[in-house]
């Protein structure tokens, strides 16, 4: 669709608003790379519901590659340098970053940290810096005014489907569902219109 409104109107979007099914890093990496501002919900697993810190505790340090604990320890992904470019960092898939295993066991806060594990780890998606971009925008009051805009759009499809019955198409080709959504459309415009235009009233007779 982007290359569609491109080619024929030339027109760049400065954002793009989706709901969260639109939140994964690959495409939230792939609307940023085009330089849009994703106003869209992060799909975002990484949150722990047993009390133990999740990855939004840890501090992402991008010059030094790696995530600092709130304790100030650094979780590292190599703590040496490959002679073999092909066993360093590719920065594709998924990075794992872990903690000495000797400074956790020594760490006063364990218990809230890994207390299962000898040492912490955190992974890290290959487009973590896209997913970062979309998370401070879901931060302003753009990002609020881009979400009741959204919810707008959606109740339109929704009153088709529900009130409209056009859960399910009659009419076979794309001819056919442009003549019935045109035909759909129409009637919720008049019903609007209706709301807007209150009916006149009869001139009663003397």
């Amino acid at each position: 669709m982007l290359d569609r409104i491109k080619d024929r109107h030339d027109i760049d979007p400065e954002r793009l608003i989706a709901d969260s099914a639109y939140g994964s890093g690959p495409m939230l990496g792939w609307v940023v790379d085009r330089d849009i501002n994703p106003h869209i919900p992060v799909l975002d697993k990484s949150g722990r519901t047993d009390g133990t810190w999740s990855r939004a505790d840890f501090e992402w340090d991008a010059e030094n590659n790696q995530y600092i604990c709130p304790e100030g320890e650094p979780l590292k992904q190599f703590r040496r340098n490959y002679s073999d470019p092909n066993r360093g960092p590719s920065g594709k898939g998924v990075a794992k970053y872990q903690a000495l295993k000797h400074t956790c066991q020594a760490c006063p806060s364990k218990m809230k940290c890994c207390p299962k594990a000898d040492a912490r780890k955190i992974t890290r998606e290959e487009h973590e810096d896209a997913r970062q971009v979309a998370r401070d925008i879901a931060k302003t009051k753009q990002y609020a005014i881009s979400m009741r805009l959204r919810k707008k759009v959606e109740m339109l499809f929704a009153h088709l489907k529900r009130i409209l019955g056009l859960g399910r198409l009659r009419l076979r080709g794309p001819c056919g569902a442009n003549d019935e959504f045109l035909l759909a459309a129409t009637a919720q415009n008049l019903r609007k219109l209706a709301k807007i235009f209150p009916a006149p009233q009869q001139m009663r007779k003397a």
